[in-house]
């Protein structure tokens, strides 16, 4: 199987170079074969990198240990559902993994442009194809995932316990589906800039990848920050981590490019800076995937990484691709990307998009500056890293602009309005702001956070112009058709997907902020030491420590981790308001000269919480067990073992091994240990993971295929072939 896989990659590799070749060649007049040659290598490529990540994940889920990969990443004990996961967990798979999304979006997107875009779509499946070769190239040579030895372990590492958790089954497909679909109006823009065709047909042929990668990449954050808040122990979503804030910068440039390829397909103006923008989200991507593996930034989520071969090759990559991408926007910049139209007015669409591009922009940098700050210092002489607190400061601001522009530029006229007129149009969102404005200091502390308090006012001005607009359509329809509220409102969605889906991600995204102010300005932590029996107080909440529990998991006949933590049990007024078990899981590591007990208490240990959600509040709790007093006897137990270690059968030592941890966890149970708490009572948390519900599905609706768009692109295909044949007869 070892063998197959590296003759699927490196066949993978021969058709993107090959195909590359045969698209550029075919470029010219008179050779068409060749570009469908290499259309075709483009689909043969996604067919043969698919039968490779087959093979990985059939080594995995059998857990054939002779591929380090596997024995790295898995063992006998790893449920099924982690050992499908455990392949893009590890550096070579989450390679293999980002090159099966590429091959399988390229296909998609060079397939349904068939018969458009003759000029252009060469050169985009060129670029396409040679993103391919390149990542065909570094797994083939660099990072195989099928590198084989004579005899693997008896059993493997075992996947990271820290990433147990179900939103990394799939927090990386959407992760690398946004990066990889991201690619495909990239390729296109560098297509349309090399034959200076630069009109919006190319921004419309790939509105649809557009729009999908925005939403994957996003829907990949925000699993990672659920991950984070769920998993980590610290209570935070987001951290500004150098790789969280690398997945962020592509969405944040790549949503400037959504708002302003509106105005070029509507007055022809911004070609510069839309061009420009989707080659810095293309380039971003590709940023975002060197970091996680090149180890030049310290971050938990990163690979570990052993020598440079795949920094310098990812290195090269990008300075590849900026010094393209430079190249291009700046020779076309003063004829073929000159602006049909400009600005008529500063109170118009336009200009609250440009202004709503200026400011994502701005975001961009901030968080580019801070996550590469280290490297910057450290190439001065003195290695410095910036912390959230610088972050929020600079970039607090800007989204307040963001969360304003969010509620005016859905509203305002195109070309130009007037005061009086945007007045009409805003009068009620803007009264129900101004109203939470002035009401807030007296139903919270929002006096405390003024920040906080803008954000309040501005998030409900704009969630109330994204519900009027809904309001505005559905009364419209309702006055032409008689339908009802709920069959008016599904009807005039379903004519415009495009623009009320724009309304409802507004609308979630504005709801998302809000939770993210209350819930960071007014949260209340605590970070105490309990014994059973003894209580603390957090934000108007009893939290009583009421006995200590522990448990031996089991998987697979084998020990998988044993737990220990506690029943914690939260008042409000006297009245009990729920009961929260916070736990500590300690995982074995798999290493003969660690001591026969003390093993499961040397490797990875996880944070599992205890977590009470509600609208208005979360009662969060993680608790760091004392173990100390069981020191004395892991050390005696492991000596016991080792002394025996020739006496015993391998089944008798299992036998005496499980007798002895059960009196283990059992002393645990029974001696009142002490444990250290971290408790939070964060108000609001809810409507960060509502209003990214609210997003998704509004993403959704916008990405949704308009009914006769199929149908239209049926027959350009019908109508292309026809032509073809007609030049042949």
């Amino acid at each position: 199987m070892g063998v197959l896989g590296q003759a699927c990659l490196l066949t993978a590799l021969g058709l993107s170079v090959y195909g590359a070749g045969a698209s550029l060649y075919g470029a010219a007049p008179g050779r068409e074969r060749w570009v469908v040659s290499g259309r075709r290598s483009l689909y043969a490529l996604f067919a043969v990198v698919a039968l490779a990540f087959l093979l990985l994940e059939i080594a995995f889920v059998t857990s054939d240990f002779t591929f380090p990969v596997v024995a790295g990443q898995s063992s006998l004990t790893t449920p099924w559902y982690y050992r499908i996961a455990a392949a893009w967990a590890t550096q070579e798979g989450s390679l293999l993994l980002w090159l099966l999304l590429l091959s399988g979006a390229s296909s998609l997107a060079i397939f349904s442009v068939r018969g458009r875009m003759r000029d252009v779509t060469p050169y985009a499946t060129a670029v396409l194809l040679g993103l391919g070769a390149f990542f065909a190239a570094v797994l083939f040579f660099t990072a195989s995932p099928f590198e084989r030895v004579a005899v693997g372990p008896a059993d493997g590492l075992g996947l990271n316990p820290l990433l147990r958790h179900p939103s990394v089954l799939i927090h990386p497909i959407f992760l690398y589906g946004g990066y990889t679909l991201f690619s495909v109006p990239f390729a296109f823009a560098i297509g349309a800039l090399i034959v200076r065709r630069v009109d919006a047909e190319w921004i419309r042929a790939t509105r649809f990848f557009t729009l999908t990668a925005w939403l994957l990449l996003g829907t990949g954050i925000l699993l990672g920050a659920r991950w984070s808040y769920a998993e980590l122990g610290w209570g935070g979503y987001w951290a500004w981590d150098p790789v969280e804030n690398a997945s962020l910068l592509p969405w944040l440039v790549g949503t400037a490019f959504l708002h302003s390829a509106m105005i070029q397909e509507r007055r022809g103006m911004l070609k510069v800076w839309n061009a420009s923008l989707i080659l810095a989200t293309g380039v971003l991507c590709i940023l975002g995937t060197f970091l996680v593996r090149s180890g030049i930034l310290d971050s938990i989520h990163a690979f570990v990484q052993e020598g440079n071969t795949i920094a310098w090759a990812f290195t090269s990559l990008i300075v590849v691709m900026t010094a393209g991408a430079v190249y291009l926007v700046v020779t076309r910049a003063s004829d073929t990307l000159r602006s049909d139209a400009r600005i008529d007015s500063l109170l118009s669409r336009e200009s609250m998009f440009l202004a709503n591009n200026v400011t994502f922009v701005s975001i961009t940098f901030v968080v580019f500056l801070g996550t590469f700050y280290p490297l910057i210092t450290d190439a001065l002489g003195e290695k410095r890293a910036l912390g959230p607190p610088w972050f929020d400061d600079y970039i607090v601001p800007f989204v307040l602009v963001l969360v304003l522009l969010s509620g005016i530029g859905p509203v305002i006229a195109w070309r130009r309005s007037t005061p009086s007129r945007l007045w009409r149009s805003l009068r009620v969102p803007a009264l129900a702001g101004i109203a939470v404005l002035v009401l807030g200091p007296l139903l919270t502390r929002a006096e405390e956070s003024p920040l906080s308090l803008a954000m309040f006012a501005l998030g409900t001005f704009a969630i109330g112009t994204g519900l009027q607009e809904l309001y505005r359509g559905m009364r419209a329809r309702q006055a032409m058709t008689g339908e009802s509220p709920p069959l008016a409102l599904a009807g005039v969605v379903r004519r415009n997907r495009r623009r009320y889906g724009g309304y409802l991600v507004h609308i979630g995204i504005s709801v998302m902020f809000i939770g993210v102010a209350a819930s960071t300005a007014f949260q209340h932590e605590r970070d105490v030491r309990l014994t059973p029996g003894q209580s603390a107080k957090v934000g108007g909440y009893t939290f009583t420590y009421e006995r200590p529990i522990a448990r031996i998991a089991q998987r697979a006949g084998e020990l998988e981790r044993i737990a220990l933590g506690s029943r914690v049990r939260v008042e409000r007024d006297g009245k009990l308001v729920t009961v929260l078990r916070p736990e500590r899981a300690y995982y074995p590591i798999n290493a003969p000269m660690m001591g026969a007990i003390s093993r499961y208490f040397e490797g990875n240990a996880t944070s599992e919480i205890g977590l009470k959600a509600g609208l208005r509040r979360d009662l969060w709790i993680a608790e760091q067990p004392d173990i100390a007093t069981l020191q004395p006897i892991i050390k005696a137990g492991d000596k016991v073992f080792a002394d025996a270690r020739g006496d015993l059968t391998a089944r008798q030592r299992g036998d005496f091994l499980g007798v002895a941890l059960g009196g283990l966890v059992n002393r645990y149970r029974t001696s009142e240990p002490p444990g250290q708490f971290r408790i939070l009572v964060s108000p609001l948390v809810t409507f960060l993971w509502l209003g990214a519900l609210f997003s998704l599905a509004g993403g959704l609706l916008a990405a949704w295929p308009e009914p006769g768009m199929l149908r239209g692109r049926v027959r350009a295909g019908y109508a292309a072939r026809l032509a073809q044949e007609l030049r042949r007869a």
